[in-house]
């Protein structure tokens, strides 16, 4: 019965065309001398990556070709190996033997760049709140999800990554109670045609929130959160699955001088008014991974994902400032620990802003909320006193993070955009240097 949504699918296959289509092809982390490929077929199939040096279209490489399994949503997960850095490759799907697109597509390796040059220049794209409308399973009245063109202006970006900062799916009251239900619900956001571009766009990373975990506002009590984590894992090709000794949605990656840091704010949650233990939103050993992983980073930024707000000031929905002790002890030991370039990145609000704290030295840090992409829209109602003026935003929009410069002098310009790519802020912050 659990795997009853994707038996539907085989029975109706004889009515579909003999190439299965697919959703993607996705990259996750491409780094020096590999890149990490995601796709789904929305069939049976049996299929392989075929890539190439740019510069060499007759020296094709191919992976071992896979078939897919329903019991995965026929999820398939390549990996492309024997990359030289900084080097361009075309690649291209071949599903049951014939290619699955018309053109092939591109992706770049990282360069070798440290002792040699100076950093090379980047760009990402981000937003939170994903919701793709299915009637059969939404609430009655005005549909919540909606202008999904927005994926095609992010594309028009051409960012080399994509950081897709929680509430990704929007799981429904029928989704979260099944392996069939997570599976089914990723399945029909992966399946939506305006994704496609996007997905085929630059690399991809995500970190989840409470919608892609369960329940609204569902903590580390949940019972399904194992579905959560496989399901997860299942669809977004993150460098790993945790991190050293700290179990949950965390990983962590470098791109040029950036290092990013992905946490999880659901696994190690509890319920803010909890009266009989501590309270916590990431929990004292993911927060301690966190600071050590911090203070060895020597990146220019050091940038952190997690679902809820860290800087907004105000005690409301699920902001870091509903957990004082916890919060306090994390900007504290930023603080004493010395550690420049942090900017957070957070989403779940449905309205976007950058906020920004100033520690006893001089440094500060930043949030930028980015929220929400096809979900609806929702006007704060708490006066948050870090907020930088002129930075919110009350409709569906997306950010984009430049990184540029030379060595010790980059700086990450910050732009948001409305829903068709239109430009409404612009905020560049440089790197901080020590004295």
């Amino acid at each position: 019965m659990r795997h009853s949504t994707f038996s539907i699918a085989l029975l109706a296959s004889a009515a579909l065309p003999a190439q299965a289509p697919i959703n993607g092809p996705m990259l996750g982390h491409v780094d020096m001398l590999a890149a990490a490929l995601w796709m789904q077929c929305q069939e049976p199939c049996a299929a392989r990556i075929e890539y190439w040096k740019a510069s060499s279209p007759d020296s094709v490489m191919r992976t071992p070709v896979q078939d897919s399994e329903a019991a995965k949503a026929h999820c398939l997960d390549f990996n492309l190996d024997g990359l030289v850095p900084g080097t361009d490759y075309r690649y291209r799907p071949i599903v049951n033997g014939k290619p699955a697109l018309a053109e092939p597509l591109a992706f770049r390796t990282q360069a070798l760049w440290k002792h040699r040059t100076d950093p090379p220049a980047f760009s990402m794209a981000l937003g939170s709140c994903t919701y793709i409308n299915e009637p059969a399973y939404d609430r009655p009245g005005t549909p919540y999800g909606g202008g999904y063109g927005i994926f095609d202006a992010i594309a028009a970006k051409q960012p080399d990554l994509m950081l897709w900062l929680g509430d990704n799916i929007y799981l429904r009251e029928p989704d979260w109670g099944s392996r069939s239900g997570y599976l089914h619900r990723y399945t029909h956001t992966r399946s939506t045609p305006e994704l496609q571009k996007l997905l085929r766009t630059g690399t991809h990373y995500a970190i989840w929130d409470d919608h892609d975990y369960g329940p609204n506002d569902a903590d580390g009590s949940w019972i399904n959160g194992d579905l959560a984590q496989e399901s997860f894992n299942l669809f977004w090709p993150n460098p790993s699955c945790g991190a050293p000794g700290v179990t949950g949605a965390i990983t962590s990656f470098s791109y040029a001088d950036a290092d990013f840091f992905l946490l999880d704010d659901r696994t190690h949650r509890t319920r803010a008014d909890l009266k009989t233990s501590p309270t916590a939103l990431l929990g004292d050993v993911q927060l301690d991974w966190l600071i050590r992983a911090l203070k060895y980073s020597d990146a220019a930024f050091k940038v952190v994902a997690v679902g809820s707000q860290v800087l907004n000031s105000a005690a409301i929905y699920e902001t870091y400032a509903n957990f004082p002790a916890e919060r306090d002890r994390l900007l504290k030991r930023i603080d004493d620990e010395g550690i420049r370039g942090v900017v957070f990145l957070t989403g779940d609000r449905h309205f976007t802003e950058l906020s920004a704290v100033r520690l006893k030295d001089g440094r500060t840090l930043y949030d930028l909320t980015c929220s929400p992409l096809t979900s609806g829209v929702h006007k704060p109602k708490e006066t948050n006193t870090n907020r930088i003026d002129g930075t919110l935003v009350e409709q569906r929009n997306f950010a984009t993070l430049t990184f540029a410069g030379k060595r010790k002098e980059r700086v990450m310009t910050i732009r948001v955009f409305d829903a068709s790519g239109q430009q409404l802020w612009e905020r560049a912050i440089n790197e901080e240097r020590k004295p």
